[in-house]
């Protein structure tokens, strides 16, 4: 469906973030959970940390949140979500 962005052109890794308009007609076309429901399953599932910054981004195969997290042991961690259905797709 983003095949054709010329901006993803450059590569499969390349992201292209989406601006706040962009952000919230993905939500509401149901392209993407919401981020607060992708925070809260989070936690749920004993993910816990602090939110320091989250992005919705165009990759190839669809959108994702790339979050940055800060845990309990002050170590930032970097988490790629699958914005469709919430499920952790990558991390480090």
């Amino acid at each position: 469906m983003f095949a054709a962005d010329p901006a993803l052109a450059a590569g499969p890794s390349d992201r292209v973030c989406l601006d706040k308009a962009e952000q919230r007609a993905a939500v509401a076309t149901h392209m993407a959970v919401p981020l607060a429901e992708i925070v809260k399953t989070r936690r749920a599932q004993g993910n816990p940390g602090e939110l320091v910054r989250a992005r919705l981004c165009r990759r190839e195969g669809g959108l994702v949140y790339v979050l940055t997290l800060l845990g309990r042991s002050g170590k930032v961690v970097q988490t790629t979500v699958d914005a469709a259905n919430g499920e952790v797709i990558g991390g480090r």
